[in-house]
Protein backbone atom coordinates (compact mmCIF):
# COMPACT_ATOMS: atom_id res chain seq x y z
CA UNK A 1 0.00 0.00 0.00
CA UNK A 2 1.08 3.49 -1.20
CA UNK A 3 0.07 7.17 -0.11
CA UNK A 4 0.20 10.21 -1.43
CA UNK A 5 -0.65 13.09 0.09
CA UNK A 6 -1.26 17.17 -1.40
CA UNK A 7 -1.68 19.70 1.24
CA UNK A 8 -3.27 23.34 0.63
CA UNK A 9 -4.31 23.07 -2.93
CA UNK A 10 -6.38 26.10 -3.71
CA UNK A 11 -10.08 24.18 -3.95
CA UNK A 12 -13.16 23.76 -2.83
CA UNK A 13 -12.81 20.62 -0.56
CA UNK A 14 -16.67 20.80 -1.16
CA UNK A 15 -16.49 20.64 -4.90
CA UNK A 16 -12.92 18.22 -4.54
CA UNK A 17 -15.30 15.52 -2.89
CA UNK A 18 -17.56 15.03 -5.36
CA UNK A 19 -14.97 14.19 -7.86
CA UNK A 20 -12.93 12.23 -5.08
CA UNK A 21 -16.23 9.82 -4.43
CA UNK A 22 -16.79 8.64 -8.01
CA UNK A 23 -12.37 7.18 -8.32
CA UNK A 24 -13.06 5.43 -4.98
CA UNK A 25 -12.60 1.97 -5.69
CA UNK A 26 -11.53 1.87 -9.47
CA UNK A 27 -8.48 0.81 -11.30
CA UNK A 28 -5.79 3.55 -10.99
CA UNK A 29 -5.33 3.81 -14.44
CA UNK A 30 -9.01 3.88 -15.52
CA UNK A 31 -9.31 6.54 -12.82
CA UNK A 32 -6.63 8.59 -14.54
CA UNK A 33 -8.21 8.35 -17.35
CA UNK A 34 -11.69 9.33 -16.68
CA UNK A 35 -10.35 12.39 -14.39
CA UNK A 36 -8.20 13.44 -17.79
CA UNK A 37 -11.67 13.90 -19.36
CA UNK A 38 -13.63 15.64 -16.60
CA UNK A 39 -13.58 19.08 -17.63
CA UNK A 40 -12.78 19.81 -13.56
CA UNK A 41 -10.07 22.06 -12.04
CA UNK A 42 -10.14 19.54 -9.49
CA UNK A 43 -10.21 16.53 -11.55
CA UNK A 44 -6.38 17.54 -13.06
CA UNK A 45 -5.10 17.88 -9.54
CA UNK A 46 -6.33 14.50 -7.94
CA UNK A 47 -5.49 12.73 -11.00
CA UNK A 48 -1.57 14.30 -10.32
CA UNK A 49 -1.68 12.94 -6.42
CA UNK A 50 -3.23 9.09 -7.72
CA UNK A 51 -0.40 9.47 -9.95
CA UNK A 52 2.12 10.21 -7.29
CA UNK A 53 0.35 7.68 -5.19
CA UNK A 54 1.09 4.96 -7.22
CA UNK A 55 4.79 5.94 -8.44
CA UNK A 56 5.59 6.33 -4.61
CA UNK A 57 4.53 2.66 -4.23
CA UNK A 58 7.03 1.59 -7.22
CA UNK A 59 3.82 0.09 -8.80
CA UNK A 60 2.23 0.49 -12.77
CA UNK A 61 -1.08 2.10 -12.77
CA UNK A 62 -3.07 -1.07 -14.35
CA UNK A 63 -2.02 -2.93 -11.28
CA UNK A 64 -3.23 -1.25 -8.83
CA UNK A 65 -6.78 -0.10 -7.03
CA UNK A 66 -7.45 3.42 -5.20
CA UNK A 67 -8.68 2.40 -1.57
CA UNK A 68 -9.16 5.82 -0.76
CA UNK A 69 -9.48 9.19 -1.69
CA UNK A 70 -10.35 11.57 1.14
CA UNK A 71 -10.44 15.30 0.95
CA UNK A 72 -10.36 17.37 3.67
CA UNK A 73 -10.80 21.10 4.66
CA UNK A 74 -7.79 22.87 5.39
CA UNK A 75 -7.43 26.70 6.25
CA UNK A 76 -9.56 29.24 4.43
CA UNK A 77 -7.80 32.55 3.22
CA UNK A 78 -10.14 35.38 3.97
CA UNK A 79 -10.46 38.65 1.79
CA UNK A 80 -12.45 41.53 1.60
CA UNK A 81 -13.76 43.16 -1.99
CA UNK A 82 -14.68 46.59 -1.72
CA UNK A 83 -18.94 47.55 -2.08
CA UNK A 84 -21.29 50.59 -2.33
CA UNK A 85 -21.30 53.28 0.57
CA UNK A 86 -17.64 52.87 1.53
CA UNK A 87 -18.85 48.79 2.89
CA UNK A 88 -16.55 45.61 1.96
CA UNK A 89 -17.86 42.04 1.56
CA UNK A 90 -15.96 38.79 2.79
CA UNK A 91 -14.49 36.63 0.48
CA UNK A 92 -13.80 33.44 1.36
CA UNK A 93 -10.86 31.90 -0.44
CA UNK A 94 -10.79 27.88 0.69
CA UNK A 95 -8.29 24.74 0.77
CA UNK A 96 -7.93 21.63 0.56
CA UNK A 97 -5.82 18.26 1.79
CA UNK A 98 -6.09 15.72 -0.29
CA UNK A 99 -5.18 12.22 0.78
CA UNK A 100 -4.78 9.06 -1.82
CA UNK A 101 -4.11 5.56 -0.74
CA UNK A 102 -3.62 2.66 -3.42
CA UNK A 103 -2.80 -0.92 -3.05
CA UNK A 104 -2.32 -3.85 -5.26
CA UNK A 105 -5.43 -5.82 -6.40
CA UNK A 106 -4.36 -9.26 -4.50
CA UNK A 107 -4.23 -7.17 -1.61
CA UNK A 108 -6.91 -4.55 -1.92
CA UNK A 109 -9.66 -7.12 -1.98
CA UNK A 110 -8.91 -8.28 1.65
CA UNK A 111 -8.75 -4.72 2.86
CA UNK A 112 -11.77 -3.54 0.85
CA UNK A 113 -14.03 -6.61 2.40
CA UNK A 114 -12.54 -6.34 6.01
CA UNK A 115 -12.53 -2.47 5.82
CA UNK A 116 -16.63 -2.41 5.52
Amino acid sequence: MSKALLRYARLSPIKARLIAREIQGMNAELALASLEFTPNKTAKVIGKVIASAVANGGYEAKDVVVLSCRVDAGPVLKRFTPRAKGRATPIRKPTSHIHVQVDDKRNSNLELKSGH
